[in-house]
């Protein structure tokens, strides 16, 4: 825990340092999560060349990010929940409201678990592109510190819960879809 006290106030510390600063943390923390989700939808439409291949991403891509957020993330909650920074320590540079009960739960990250479970499912695919997934999840997480509203450890647990699912989706996939044409 010492650790991840001072991880999180070496991020969270440079909140209100400078105001183009915080606008980008924000950013990357609240709005980059749905235009991530955004651009891969584009691939089901383009490049038409891959399309057959995108078809498949795409779906597999979502299911293995929606079981790692509800199934895999509520699982974990079951056995622990750790308050999020800005509940316990006042001193939290607290840069965008978290206000439902349901949110003042910390571990393990929801976007990290959600957006590393895209991420792996997509690398799993294409790996140029599921580089640039990790790199986007990887800068959503981080600023999801930056923010004050996770710990480091949250982001952590939440990134390996997230790719171990997206994983598993992935093999689960190859697996129907190798059964299945074995049938044919």
């Amino acid at each position: 825990m010492y650790y991840d006290i001072k991880i999180f106030e070496a991020i969270n510390g440079l909140a209100n340092q400078s105001e183009v600063i915080n606008i980008l943390g924000i950013f990357f923390a609240k709005y980059l999560p749905y235009l991530l989700v955004l651009f891969l939808l584009f691939f089901l439409f383009w490049p038409k060349k891959n399309r057959k291949e995108n078809w498949a991403m795409v779906p597999i891509a979502l299911i293995a990010a929606l079981v790692g957020r509800f199934v895999a993330k509520g699982a974990v909650l079951i056995f622990y929940n750790r308050p999020r920074p800005y509940v316990n320590f006042s001193s939290v540079n607290k840069l965008i409201s978290m206000d439902s009960v349901e949110n003042l739960q910390s571990f393990p990250s929801g976007h990290a678990v959600f957006f590393f479970a895209l991420s792996a499912a997509v690398y799993s695919f294409n790996k140029k592109l599921g580089i640039f997934f990790l790199l986007c999840s990887t800068i959503i997480a981080i600023s999801r510190v930056f923010v004050g509203v996770h710990w480091p450890s949250d982001i952590l647990a939440g990134a390996v819960l997230g790719i171990i699912v997206g994983i598993i989706i992935k093999w689960l996939y190859i697996k129907s879809k190798n059964s299945i044409g074995s049938r044919i």
